[in-house]
């Protein structure tokens, strides 16, 4: 099993398997943004966007995906678009590593990593601003990694702020980020089995321990809709994923697990799902910041009785209150 294995010595092309029947999957992922490349109105094919892709993957990178790997959203109210706006986006994933194993072994166990990474760096820099003739209707792409899926431009991210100093991590504190924020995973994954379709921090906990000694744990329904709300791709569903936030007990650990998480999706053993979530690090300082707003809540709240107003024991209450177990909370999920 791959979790026998240092977590430093983890491929990118290779899985990692965690507790509650889960795994790790390497992926690749490239977030695709379409523009016009003409004066044309015709509104965007997503058939004909997709089947270019994948021939033009086939033909020049020996990369075969299925048609389902390539997600295209609309964007709504195009004719209300200015004509520079992007018509849609998307993302296209790489699931099958065949066509690049003996490419990545050639250079030996340690070289794996470089090449892989040289390689996706290259097919970016080719399809990023190639332009596609849908049946005499021209629209350029713009491709790139996600940021939740470079280690190295986050690595660099932190490394900068600890030396010139920005918002939670001043440069006269000399802190190094320890906490990793993970959003868009099923809640019904991290949750008691039989028990409830509500995520679970033991559950999480006993999960997370893989990657290291944890120090905070927040589990929390992920319900923000991000930056993408303009588009047409159904309605968000409250409830169905979660957001967590896990602090480790040392930097080292965190860079580790943060690795290990990027360019990967999660599986759960006897499901079709597969859950492409976003990985970052903790920028803003979380638990920090929590903990400042619990010590104004009891600072400035009364502490009375039940009359309506907060009681001594209300801040802990307020912490796991997005778990409660009211009937309109329960009717979000589906066992």
């Amino acid at each position: 099993m791959s979790d026998l294995k240092p977590l430093k010595t983890i491929l990118p092309t290779e899985p990692f398997e965690l507790e509650s029947g889960l795994s790790l999957i390497p992926r690749i992922r490239l977030n695709l943004t379409i523009y016009r490349a003409d004066k044309s109105v015709s509104p965007i094919d997503e058939w004909k966007l997709k089947r270019s892709l994948i021939d033009y993957l086939k033909t020049s990178h020996s990369i075969s995906i299925p048609e389902e790997e390539i997600k295209i959203f609309r964007y709504r109210d195009l004719k209300k678009r200015k004509r520079e706006d992007p018509v849609a986006r998307g993302s296209l994933f790489v699931l099958d590593f065949g066509f690049l194993s003996k490419k990545l072994w050639l250079n030996g166990e340690d070289g794996v990593e470089k090449e892989f990474l040289e390689w996706r760096k290259g097919t970016v820099s080719e399809m990023d601003g190639m332009e596609l003739s849908l049946e005499g209707v021209k629209f350029k792409l713009s491709v790139e990694v996600p940021k939740g899926d470079d280690f190295g431009a986050m690595k660099k991210e932190w490394e900068e702020i600890a030396a010139f100093g920005s918002r939670g991590y001043a440069r006269s504190e000399k802190q190094q980020p320890d906490t990793i924020i993970l959003r868009g995973v099923p809640s019904r994954w991290f949750a008691e089995p039989r028990v409830s379709s509500k995520p679970s921090m033991l559950v999480t906990h006993t999960i997370f321990s893989a990657f290291g000694k944890i120090r905070n744990l927040d589990v929390g329904e992920d319900n923000e809709k991000g930056e993408h709300e303009d588009e047409d791709d159904g309605n968000l569903v409250s409830g169905l994923h979660c957001k967590i936030v896990v602090q480790f007990e040392g930097h080292k650990d965190f860079c580790h697990a943060l690795k290990v998480l990027c360019g990967r999706s999660l599986n759960k053993q006897g499901s079709r799902l597969r859950a492409d979530y976003e990985v970052t690090w903790d920028r803003d300082g979380f638990f920090r910041n929590s903990r400042n707003r619990a010590e104004q809540g009891k600072r400035w709240a009364p502490a009375t009785d039940a009359g309506g107003y907060r009681s001594g024991a209300s801040g802990r209450h307020s912490q796991d209150s997005r778990f409660s177990t009211d009937d309109s909370r329960r009717k979000r999920f589906k066992d």
